[in-house]
């Protein structure tokens, strides 16, 4: 079986309270656990306004 690097751009608006770090992780916690990826990581985040 041979490996492949997905990189996925995802735009989000956020909740004052909430941080992009924290949806972040629960998007990588997800694709973890629901799909066969061996490793999810945040590699940048910007904010726009």
């Amino acid at each position: 079986m041979k490996r492949v690097d997905l990189y996925i751009k995802v735009e989000i608006e956020l909740d004052e309270e909430e941080t992009p770090e924290r949806v972040a992780g629960e998007i990588c916690r997800q694709l973890e656990k629901n799909y066969v990826v061996r490793s999810a990581e945040l590699s940048s985040a910007i904010a726009r306004e």
